[in-house]
This record gives structure tokens, C-alpha cells and sequence, in this order.
């Protein structure tokens, strides 16, 4: 009943011990910062969806759909890009509400570190910055080829575009692709606003190619017919298996809409803003996609597609050559705007890493007059823009996706901790220790002085029913409530791991196969059976920024009717855990060359943790206290920890 009070040095194992790993923030956006410390908060629902639109919508699809549709689905592409669609919104529903209560830049890495522990946060922050780095230089490297068909071919660019072979390294420079990064990163210094309206502008183009290809595509087939869909071996040719396949292949198309989240700290109105932002533009890339699907696979047989360029010889194969310049239009400012997307929340993610203590306070630095991290930007860009320079990076492309989802899975385990187990600790400054021991001493003896005043009252009656004992109980279940929870998410994960590797692995003798999926099965329907059943925790609806919203409705007597706490991820604990599965299963299927080159950057990571992040942490001997005692402790919220 006393306050609970915790120094992280003084956890077991120390100064190197597992307690620097768990070790969690408390939502820094709920305390205001300094002038100099805070972001612009200029951006509306349509900046952000813009941003999702245009992050997620890049070249890919124009040849993607080729691909697939000959491969794994035929006619049956748009399924599986409903599939995909589907699968996506899982992880989306999840990042809505966290970015809700917590719209602090950062993203999964901010959620993480509030919800997880500091050693997962460190990871999932520095595999975001492989994912961006590299992300943005292969899509900057892949712009210069779309543009050579405006100059008639490659070797008709400019020298101080076209890429050059230097000679006896065998190196391919490309010179348009690191200018374009200097472009984008000097627009992104400029100002977020500045920023989010060129990136408006360059995916309303990039809309306006894709209505194109559905309109004129419409068009040519109602007038000549769908030959496409006229075909003796059915709709799925491939079953539903090959639906299945194809939508795992094109959910990788719908990866780009968390950059959204990354630009919390600048929203206007987080609460509302930001779930509108990401649910608007991921069901408008949903959309785009199934009806320009609809469309080519029905223009053209699917095993006549051309892989490389389908809809263009799509459109071609009508008589309509023309439609190239277009199309191939459509894909440069689709990659522009994914360009834009990728260089975005990097700097924002160094940013949130800075201020924790994990990077230095280089990172960190918003420049006063355009109100972005303007330093962090340039570092981001200057090596973005050096890779697409030296190096083809397409053979890399697979870490990208190594960084997205594990950001996406990380993000549906941190909707089950804040549902059912959320932080009920504070970092506070250890200069406040005095304080958190003198509290915590006159609780004790009050608690003893009404324990003692209760007892002489009532004498030996039975006191069970009494306030103050029933009060105790109640702790004490809730406590008990919190370990099963945490015992069950723990259960649930675990076997998510061993069913989607058992699944997976083909290799394995059947017997061998089926008996580890069944026992991850098992351990997984153990853990959400048991988190259906018990309660979620009353600390979720005081909880981060919500919270406040919240605390603010009690103390002013309003009706609830008048309280927007944000969004809620509906269907706990079964969203959160179907987008664990979607997302680990993905995770494994990457390859072992991606998975080996990912590890070599993490050990790089863990390294850099070490030697530096651990011991500069903000967290670094930091005292935890009890949320119910925090204000009487501190008094004043300059002295949180963030």
C-alpha cells in the first residue's frame, strides 16, 4: 500500500544487468516541452494523408501486378489485394490508438520504449533507420531509368544524370539519384509544411495517373471486352493457395503508411487527425490498387502480361502507346513521393533516440526558425544520397522489409501490454529520492494508524467487510490479474514464433512439422483464450494522452458523452494477435541472405547500445514511482524524466 519505489541500478545484475532492458519511459508528449525543444504543429488531416498516400503508393505496383497476376493469383490479383489490404489495417487499427495516446515523433520506436522496455525500443529504432536509409536509396536509384523514356532512352540523359561506370571497380554511379535525395532533403529542412504541401502536390499526380489507367483502361475493355476474364481454367488458375501467395507478395505494397505516425508531434489535433490520416489514405491505396488490377488482368490474359512493363504494353496492345508517357509519369512521381516518405521520419526517429539519451544530442537540435530537426535531416540525407550514388542497393531491398515488420509486430505486443498490463510506474529524477522515501514513509504510518484505529473500533468483529481490508483485497487480485496477463501475452508470443517457423519450414520432416505447429497452436490459443476471458486494465482509460482527455471530462463534470479520447483498436486481444501471426509469418519468410545481412546491422546496434546508450540513457538511475503517488512526489512535471 506504501509508494513503490524502484532504482534501475539496483535491479538484479547491477549496472550490466537485464534491468537496463525493461526499463520504460512514460509518455513524454502529455508534459509540455520548451519552445526550443518542440516541432511545429501545423499539419491537418489531409497533410497527413498525403503523407500516408504518398509513402505507400510507390513504382512498385506498376510492375508488381505483372508479376503476381503470372505467378501466384491470375484474374484473382484484386482478392488478393483485398487480402493484403485487410492484413494491413490490422497493424494500422494498433498504430491509430498508440499514436493517439502517445503523438510524440519516434513511431514504434516512442510506443515500444513506453510499452516494452528500452532494449526492444533501441532495436526497433535502429532497424527503422536501416529500413529508411535504404529504402529511400533504392527508390531514388529507380528514378532515373523511368526518366530516361522522356529523353528517349538512357543514353540520351544529360551526363550530369545518366549513371557512369567507373572503370576497374565496376561501380555504377548515379548522380541523378543522389541529386534528387539533396533535393528532397533540402525541401524537408525547409519546413514541414513546406514539405507536406510538395508532397500533396507530387501524389495528386501520381492519383491522377492511376484514375487514368482505371478511366481509359475502363474504357478499352467495356468497348472491346474483357479478355482478361474469358478464360477456360476459371478465376483462380492457381487456387486459393496462389491467392494466398500473391497476398503476400503485394502486402509489401501497403508498407509506408506508419510514416505517418512519425509526424505526431507536428499534428494539429493528434487525437482526431492522425486516424482519420491513416485510415483514409490506407483504404485509398486499397482501393487504387484493386480497381487498376480489375483492370489490366482483364484487359489482358494474365500469362500474356509483360512482367516488366504490364500495364504499359496493356495499353500498348489496344493501340494506345501514347498511355507510356503517362503511366511512366504515374511512376516517377510515385517515386518522388516515395522518396519523400522514406527521408521523412528517419530524422524524426534519430530525434526521439536523442532525446532519450540513446544518440547523441547532435540529433536532437530543432533549428528555431523552420522548427524541424534540421541537423538530423542532413546526416540522414547526405547518407541516403551517397548510397543511391555508389551503390545498387536493390539486392538489399529485403532488409526494408525486415524493419517494418518488426515495427508492425512490436506495435500490436505493445496494444496488449497497455490493454492489460500497463506501465504502473513513473521514471522520476533521482534528486527526488529524499522526496519518494519521505512520502512513502508517512503512507506507511498512516496506513498503520487507520489499520490500528479500525481495529480498536471494531473490536473483534468481523472486518471483512470493511473498506480499507476490502481495498486490500482488491490489489491483491489485481495484482495476481497483471502477472496472468503478462504470463499470457509472453505465452501467446512464443508460440506465434513456433507455429509461423513450423509453418514455414519446409524442409522439416512432417511428422517433426506438424507436431511444432501444433504445439505453437496450442500455446498460442492458451494465451488468448485466457486474455479474452480476464479483464483488461481500469489504467488503460487514464493512460498517455488519452489519459489526460480523460482525467480532464472527471475533474470538469462534463458528460462522457462530450469526451474524444481518440481511437480505440477494436477487437482486443484478437486484432493485436492475428497481426502478430500476419507479421511474424512474413518475418521468417524473408530469406537467410536477408536475415544475415539484418543480423550483421543488429550486432552493430547492440554494440553501440553498449558502449554508448546504456550508459546515456535519460533512464540511467532513474527512480520509479508509483503513478498514484507521482504528483505528490514530484509536485512539479518539470521534473519528469521523458
Amino acid at each position: 500500500m506504501g509508494v513503490c519505489l524502484n532504482m534501475q541500478n539496483g535491479v538484479p545484475g547491477g549496472k550490466w544487468g537485464f534491468g537496463n532492458l525493461i526499463r520504460r519511459k512514460q509518455v513524454d508528449s502529455v508534459h509540455p516541452r520548451r519552445e526550443d525543444h518542440q516541432l511545429a504543429k501545423t499539419l491537418s488531416v489531409l497533410d497527413l494523408i498525403a503523407i500516408g498516400v504518398g509513402s505507400t503508393i510507390g513504382a512498385g505496383v506498376y510492375i508488381l501486378i505483372g508479376t503476381v497476376a503470372r505467378e501466384h493469383t491470375g484474374p484473382a490479383l484484386t482478392i488478393a489485394f483485398l487480402i493484403a489490404g485487410i492484413a494491413a489495417s490490422l497493424s494500422a487499427f494498433c498504430y491509430a490508438e498508440l499514436a493517439c495516446r502517445c503523438p510524440s515523433a519516434g513511431s514504434a520506436y516512442h510506443y515500444s520504449y513506453i510499452c516494452v522496455g528500452e532494449g526492444v525500443a533501441w532495436l526497433i529504432g535502429w532497424a527503422l533507420i536501416l529500413e529508411y536509409t535504404i529504402g529511400g536509396s533504392a527508390v531514388a536509384r529507380g528514378i532515373s531509368p523511368n526518366l530516361a523514356l522522356f529523353f528517349g532512352g538512357e543514353d540520351k540523359l544529360p551526363a550530369f544524370l545518366a549513371r557512369h561506370t567507373i572503370s576497374g571497380l565496376g561501380i555504377v554511379v548515379d548522380p541523378c539519384a543522389a541529386l534528387l535525395v539533396f533535393i528532397v532533403t533540402g525541401l524537408l529542412c525547409i519546413g514541414i509544411k513546406e514539405s507536406s504541401v510538395a508532397q500533396t502536390i507530387v501524389t495528386t499526380v501520381n492519383v491522377c495517373a492511376m484514375i487514368f489507367i482505371i478511366i481509359a483502361g475502363g474504357y478499352i475493355g467495356f468497348k472491346n471486352g474483357w479478355a482478361g476474364y474469358e478464360l477456360r481454367n476459371g478465376y483462380f488458375p492457381y487456387g486459393i493457395n496462389g491467392v494466398f501467395a500473391g497476398s503476400a507478395t503485394v502486402f509489401f505494397s501497403y508498407i509506408g503508411f506508419d510514416s505517418v505516425t512519425s509526424t505526431a508531434e507536428e499534428v494539429k489535433n493528434p487525437q482526431r487527425d492522425l486516424p482519420l490520416g491513416i485510415g483514409i489514405a490506407l483504404s485509398i491505396c486499397c482501393i487504387l490498387y484493386m480497381l487498376v488490377s480489375i483492370v489490366i488482368v482483364g484487359l489482358v490474359p494474365y500469362y500474356a502480361l509483360d512482367p516488366d512493363t504490364p500495364i504499359s504494353s496493356a495499353f500498348a496492345s489496344y493501340g494506345f502507346e501514347w498511355a507510356v508517357y503517362i503511366i511512366t509519369g504515374g511512376a516517377v512521381t510515385a517515386l518522388c513521393a516515395t522518396l519523400m516518405g522514406s527521408i521523412l521520419p528517419q530524422p524524426r526517429i534519430l530525434m526521439a533516440m536523442a532525446r532519450d539519451g540513446l544518440l547523441p544530442s547532435f540529433f536532437s537540435d530543432i533549428n528555431k526558425h523552420t522548427q524541424v530537426p534540421v541537423k538530423s535531416t542532413i546526416v540522414t540525407g547526405t547518407f541516403a544520397a551517397a548510397l543511391a550514388f555508389l551503390m545498387d542497393v536493390s539486392q538489399l531491398s529485403g532488409m526494408v522489409s525486415v524493419g517494418t515488420l518488426l515495427a508492425f509486430t512490436i506495435v500490436a505486443v505493445s496494444i496488449l501490454v497497455l490493454r492489460y498490463v500497463p506501465p504502473d510506474k513513473v521514471p522520476v529524477s533521482p534528486s527526488l529520492q529524499g522526496s519518494v522515501g519521505s512520502v512513502s514513509l508517512q503512507f506507511h504510518t498512516d496506513i498503520q494508524e487507520i489499520e490500528a484505529n479500525c481495529q480498536s473500533l471494531l473490536g473483534n468483529r468481523n472486518i471483512c467487510g470493511h473498506p480499507l481490508i476490502d481495498k486490500e483485497i482488491t490489489h491483491a487480485d489485481e495484482k495476481k490479474r497483471r502477472k496472468i496477463a503478462a504470463w499470457n501475452i509472453t505465452l501467446l508470443c512464443i508460440g506465434n514464433i513456433i507455429l509461423a517457423s513450423a509453418a514455414s519450414a519446409n524442409e522439416l520432416l512432417s511428422f517433426l512439422r506438424i507436431t511444432l505447429c501444433c504445439l505453437g497452436a496450442i500455446l498460442l490459443l492458451c494465451g488468448l483464450i485466457v486474455l479474452a476471458c480476464i479483464n483488461q486494465d481500469n489504467a488503460r482509460h487514464t493512460f498517455g494522452h488519452t489519459g489526460v482527455s480523460f482525467i480532464k471530462v472527471l475533474e470538469s463534470q462534463t458528460s462522457f458523452a462530450s469526451f474524444h479520447g481518440g481511437f480505440l483498436c477494436p477487437f482486443v486481444p484478437f486484432l493485436p494477435v492475428a497481426c502478430i501471426l500476419i507479421n511474424t509469418y512474413l518475418l521468417i519468410n524473408l530469406g537467410t541472405g536477408t536475415w544475415i545481412r539484418v543480423s550483421i546491422w543488429l550486432v552493430i546496434g547492440v554494440l553501440v547500445y553498449i558502449f554508448y546508450g546504456r550508459s546515456h540513457s535519460s533512464l540511467r538511475g532513474a527512480v520509479y514511482v508509483s503513478t498514484a503517488h507521482t504528483d505528490e512526489i514530484c509536485g512539479n512535471s518539470s521534473d519528469h524524466l521523458a
